[in-house]
């Protein structure tokens, strides 16, 4: 009894030693970090105290500055009910999004995220508000980046929407319905509207193709969100702040715009247009001796593959892309790397299949992501607090004038 009182702690025991809620222990449970069994009663379960001190003593500050170090991406940093991550995909509040994305609209993933049950966001009548400064914006940016475009829109976009600031709960989903719909039309080039968003993509970008608007469909929902990602947390920083939705979109896209981020389907989108011609075994054999990086391979919380990836692989392959692109090159970069495929390499396919030009992969992904930032701006908005961490100092120590030991 005492052996196993040493080896297991409680559900209470495992989170006040970690200064925890029981929400972030199951966490952590489900990333692996921690192991668990149910007890002798089966009503509960027990935690192994080696993970749980293992883990505290990880989170614990260095005693030596080590210069600067990005998160963990293995420990959270906030509670949110949105969504979580586990190795079967994420979980958008309780729903696994690679089962959703089977039949699932983005609409409906964003009633799901937003956590809406008492009005409709995407009701007919509930189009954008767009100014006559709006229009002359997005005129005059026709050409430019999709994305640059939006943003300008989007600058002007809470003075044209009279409820843009509202506090309740139902509002602020109405208004992110609103968002969803300009965003969309904005990098479109089209007028917003009430049809279904993919059957709006899929005409915009591809109407002679027959599968483009399922497969532009379930990309749009196994993208709509993913916890606390760079944008995710950029938006929650900006509308700590009391930002309008609109205005945390805009920090969003611009966050979302590296080429660690959402610019990293561009990269992917290049390797396959590398690798789609020709045999692939010697170009992998040659960038893995020269140590490359592979685009689109790899990722910092999964380990053994994105399952979103593969299922956005698995439904290409059914509608006819290339064997190649979705089974071939993936293994044999998995082989000669250990590496595992990703979403954005499943993007760069998805465009290229569709014949759309590079690029769209950005697009496409801004587009459905704009769901889950609405849902964690209003979620900061309704806790109400500032995000502010802070820094450990690692400069100079305190005590001497600039000027000191200067002759």
């Amino acid at each position: 009894m005492k052996k196993s009182a040493a080896l297991y702690l409680s559900a209470r025991e495992a989170s006040a030693e970690l200064a925890i809620s029981p929400a972030t222990l199951y966490a952590y449970v489900s990333r692996g970090l921690i192991r668990s069994e149910p007890s002798s009663d089966s009503r509960s379960h027990r935690y192994r105290a080696e993970d749980v001190r293992g883990l505290k003593e990880r989170r614990a500050p260095s005693p030596e500055p080590r210069g600067m170090k990005s998160f963990d991406a293995d420990l959270p940093v906030m509670d949110s009910s949105i969504s979580t991550i586990t190795e079967d995909g994420p979980i958008y509040r309780g729903v696994n999004c690679i089962d959703l994305a089977e039949t699932d609209t983005l609409e409906h993933a964003a009633t799901l995220l937003w956590d809406v049950t008492g009005v409709d966001p995407f009701a007919s009548d509930n189009c954008p508000h767009v100014s006559d400064e709006m229009r002359a914006v997005a005129d005059a940016a026709r050409h430019a980046a999709p994305i640059d475009r939006t943003i300008a829109v989007l600058a002007l976009a809470a003075s044209a929407d009279p409820r843009a600031y509202t506090r309740a709960a139902d509002g602020r989903a109405m208004v992110g319905g609103r968002i969803l719909r300009l965003v969309i039309a904005t990098m479109l080039n089209r007028p917003s509207s009430a049809a279904p968003l993919h059957l709006k993509i899929a005409k915009a970008w591809a109407p002679d193709n027959k599968h483009a608007a399922d497969l532009i469909r379930r990309a749009l929902v196994l993208l709509a969100d993913h916890e606390l990602n760079a944008s995710a947390f950029t938006v929650r920083c900006a509308a700590s702040t009391g930002l309008n939705l609109y205005d945390a979109m805009i920090a969003g896209l611009v966050a979302l715009k590296g080429p660690r981020h959402g610019g990293a389907g561009v990269l992917a989108a290049q390797l396959v247009k590398t690798l789609v011609d020709g045999d692939v075994a010697p170009v992998i054999r040659e960038r893995v001796a020269l140590g490359e990086r592979f685009a689109g391979f790899g990722h910092g919380v999964y380990k053994h593959g994105d399952p979103r990836a593969h299922a956005l692989l698995e439904a290409l392959t059914r509608a006819g892309a290339a064997p190649k692109l979705t089974k071939e090159i993936p293994e044999r970069i998995a082989e000669a790397t250990g590496e595992f495929v990703n979403i954005d390499y499943a993007l760069a396919v998805l465009v290229h299949t569709l014949g759309l030009p590079p690029g769209n992969e950005l697009v496409l992904f801004a587009m459905a992501r704009t769901v889950g930032w609405i849902a964690h701006a209003s979620e900061q908005l309704r806790h109400g607090g500032l995000i502010r961490p802070r820094a450990r100092y690692i400069g100079p120590a305190p005590g001497r004038s600039p000027a000191a030991g200067r002759s």
